[in-house]
């Protein structure tokens, strides 16, 4: 079976990519989700993997030449191999298709980001029969990196959906088929049951462990899973599987860790550790506990929380602010900011503050990489965005040092617009340099925010409010009602010491109170 490899869309408002780089030539032998290209959009460079098996026998588009998404760029011939990949969803028997007189495209799950390796279905927009148009989207994803929508390359009628909501694909496999308009599909079931080969598959746990082996299926990221989880492979036998034939999806892997029934198996010599402390108690009588799987965002914030405190030393420090200089200027001028459709509030002046020192102590805009401190010499600046019902993402402002108030007012807008509809691509949330978190906004005083990694600092904004203040002019102390607004510090205590993170957070403070208004 020959399958079209195409031009990504790597966002809604990316139609091109230039094809930067074959890995492999005509001829060559390709395995599924192996690099074969890379691409470069305005708005991000990747690479694109394999989504079969098989022999790459033609390429159509060539290195440094810039095609339209949806372009054909090779074929691949999978010589009738079938795709050993797990169905990690709970289809029983997927109809095959009967192509006639159009092409049937196949839509694999995008890959948005290096490091990103799969990706979850949160939504199908259309049904099988629905006619879709180029660029339309047809469902949602939520990977570790950003949630976004994905659009149809092409015109055509959804064919065939493998994969339904809420199932974790890797990146590559094929999630849908779209039959291009001129193109008749006729379902039919096909009568042969899923491929199950008997794949012996051979695994080290750890050092201490003795090689084990298994006839039954699983996949590298259960796998993976099992291997943090010290799960060994005559435990990970026992645990029902709801994928065909019984096979282990992610989800019952994780269903069956934070129920806390994993095994000390001392032959193994592994230490368990649960993701979930101590079980939860269901109360038969009365029915007064409910259980609430927790949503793929939710995990993944979990999981990245857990990463950054176990990564870093947090120590925190807190400074109050007199906000009076920018609390005035916001009131006599928000109207006229309105007219030139900018919504003025504290956030661009804190931000202004805090590239200001960011210049002045760049270890505060650095990172560690092992025993290396990496310097940056750009700085962009994340602002952390609540996104309902329980989410939260660090887009970055690129190159935020370049821009003015008016420039990060509008920057900040547009960032925490497209992070609440899901606008974002990946280029928004990589390679931030320092976080802004802003809880006031929700009334709180001060906080002790996480780090985003691999930053080495986060700020925490904390509402203004109008307070008693002892004042001091010409000796003379006296109490006067102002504006002020705590700020803390978390940072990171293997680069950043107390007095770099208090000088850092001097400097913050003494640029909002005495703020240059006519820079404005």
């Amino acid at each position: 079976m020959k399958v079209d490899i195409v031009m990504p869309k790597m966002g809604e408002s990316i139609n091109e990519g230039t094809l930067i780089k074959w890995h492999k030539k005509n001829g060559d032998q390709v395995k599924r989700d192996e690099i074969i290209y890379e691409i470069s959009t305005d708005k991000v460079d990747t690479e694109i993997p394999s989504p079969e098996n098989g022999v790459l026998v033609d390429i159509k588009v060539f290195e440094q030449e810039t095609v339209e998404v949806g372009t054909i760029v090779a074929v691949i011939e999978t010589n009738g191999e079938v795709s050993s990949v797990p169905v990690e969803s709970k289809k029983k028997e997927i109809p095959s298709t009967t192509q006639v007189g159009g092409e049937l495209i196949e839509v694999p799950m995008p890959k948005m980001g290096e490091s990103v390796m799969e990706g979850t279905i949160l939504k199908w927009h259309k049904k099988v029969g629905d006619k879709v148009k180029r660029d339309e989207i047809i469902f949602e994803i939520s990977t570790d990196k950003v949630d976004t929508e994905v659009p149809s390359p092409i015109d055509g009628t959804l064919a065939e959906i493998l994969f339904g909501e809420n199932s974790t694909v890797e990146v590559g496999v094929t999630i849908a088929k779209i039959s291009s308009s001129g193109g008749i599909v006729k379902p039919k079931f096909d009568q042969k049951k899923e491929h199950e080969q008997e794949i012996k598959t051979v695994t080290t746990f750890s050092p201490k462990q003795t090689i084990v082996t298994s006839n039954r299926f699983y996949s590298p990221l259960v796998l993976s899973i099992a291997r943090t989880e010290g799960i060994s492979m005559s435990e990970l036998e026992t645990i029902p599987g709801s994928g065909i034939g019984g096979r282990l999806s992610k989800k019952d892997l994780l269903n069956y860790i934070q129920s806390g029934k994993i095994k000390s198996d001392s032959s193994t010599n592994v230490e368990l550790v649960s993701l979930s402390s101590t079980p939860s108690q269901k109360s038969t009588s009365g029915q007064r506990e409910e259980i609430i799987p927790m949503d793929n965002i939710r995990q993944r914030i979990m999981h990245h929380m857990l990463n950054s405190k176990n990564t870093s030393v947090h120590v925190s420090a807190m400074i109050e602010v007199d906000m009076s200089r920018i609390y005035n200027f916001i009131e006599k001028n928000r109207d006229t900011f309105a007219n030139e459709g900018i919504k003025l509030t504290y956030m661009p002046f804190i931000s202004f503050a805090v590239i200001k020192g960011l210049k002045e102590f760049p270890l505060m805009n650095a990172s560690i990489d092992g025993n290396n401190i990496v310097m940056k010499k750009y700085i962009n600046l994340g602002i952390a965005v609540a996104v309902e019902p329980n989410g939260l993402i660090v887009p970055n402002i690129k190159n935020a040092d370049e821009r003015n108030i008016r420039g990060l007012a509008k920057s900040i807008a547009d960032i925490g617009n497209r992070a609440r509809t899901k606008k974002l691509v990946p280029d928004d949330i990589v390679e931030g340099t320092f976080s802004i978190t802003n809880y006031g906004v929700f009334g709180s005083l001060f906080g002790t925010p996480i780090i985003n990694q691999p930053e080495v600092g986060i700020l925490g904004v904390g509402a203004v409010t109008k307070k008693p203040v002892v004042v001091e002019n010409d000796g003379i102390e006296s109490i006067a009602i102002k504006p002020m607004m705590y700020l803390s510090l978390s940072h990171d205590h293997r680069l950043v010491d107390g007095m770099l993170g208090g000088k850092f957070l001097k400097s913050v403070k003494d640029t909002l109170e005495n703020f240059d208004i006519s820079i404005v």
